[in-house]
């Protein structure tokens, strides 16, 4: 079993939520978090400037069988690129044990 984890642009969720969904990830949770980057500048409106280093963005985390690891990055990858800086990142660990509450069922039957 996996846990992913993958930060990714706001703007970029929906599509990459269908996208797992059709590599066969059905639940997943998220949090809105923000981070600071390499990129820092200002943007100016209105005469007032703004520091755009703090950037908002979305982290999706999942459990999943080893066998839906590679086509959910697949799936992240294809959905949540843009080809630009701040594209965010994946992130990979290996679970040792999972149980389900309500039922007691350990390991993959967990997952279900």
């Amino acid at each position: 079993m996996k846990r992913v984890e993958a930060i990714i642009r706001k703007t970029k969720f929906t599509e990459m939520q269908a996208a797992l969904h059709d590599a066969g990830i059905d639940f997943l949770s998220y949090w809105e978090v923000r981070g600071v980057g390499k990129a820092v500048e200002e943007r100016s409106y209105r005469g007032i400037v703004y520091d755009t280093s703090v950037i908002e963005r979305i982290m999706v985390v999942f459990y999943c069988q080893d066998q839906f690891v590679e086509p959910a990055i697949k799936a992240i990858m294809a959905s949540a690129k843009t080809g630009e800086i701040g594209d965010g990142k994946i992130f990979i660990s290996d679970i040792e044990k999972a149980i389900k509450i309500r039922t007691s069922e350990e390991g993959s039957a967990a997952l279900n």
